[in-house]
């Protein structure tokens, strides 16, 4: 099972929102929902996607994807899916809104804890690349948005073994970043 972290700095915490540009950029969230699970005619039940959002007006909140043969997700209507999943999100608890969909109010950092002694890259520019280290199996994948993950949880992650890695001398879409690692560790089979 391979396993991405999408850390969102400003994604609106509440299903109250109409515009997903201005819900803290939620319409890159919902590229990483289907650039994270979807193949062409297909989807993927090996991934699992960890969405770390830090908005107004509730943060932190965490919502997590894994397959599940009933998991709701049309590429057609994430926004939506996404929207009934925050208005669904119940205080104090972590509950199961729809099948394969969590949510509960957990920080990033929390989240990273409890993920403690498993194999944890930290897409970073400035990171060892890809095809020089070895990916170990059952990986855990930390993206950040365009303002990346705070300095000093960064600091935290790497005093804690987390490896930082790039993809490439370019800096791509978070978005894309889940295709391009999905597609590297098909060809690794892992």
């Amino acid at each position: 099972m391979r396993e991405f972290i999408y850390y969102s700095t400003k994604g609106r915490t509440s299903g109250n929102f109409n515009d997903l540009m201005q819900a803290g950029r939620l319409d890159i969230v919902c590229h990483m929902i289907i650039n994270t699970f979807y193949l062409s005619h297909d989807i993927r039940k090996n991934v699992k996607l960890d969405l770390i959002l830090n908005g107004p007006p509730d943060p932190p909140k965490h919502i997590e994807f894994v397959y599940d043969e009933n998991l709701p997700i049309s590429k057609k209507d994430v926004a939506g899916l996404l929207k009934r999943i925050l208005y669904k999100y119940k205080k104090g608890i972590k509950s199961q809104p729809f099948p394969g969909c969590f949510i509960e109010k957990k920080s990033f950092m929390k989240v990273i804890e409890e993920l403690k002694g498993r194999n944890i890259y930290l897409l970073d520019k400035k990171g060892e690349d890809i095809d020089k280290i070895e990916i170990k199996e059952n990986p855990i994948f930390i993206i950040g948005d365009e303002d990346g993950i705070p300095k000093k949880d960064k600091k935290v992650l790497l005093k804690n073994n987390v490896i930082p890695i790039n993809i490439g001398p370019e800096v791509y879409f978070a978005s894309h970043v889940a295709v391009i690692l999905n597609n590297y560790l098909d060809k690794k089979g892992l």
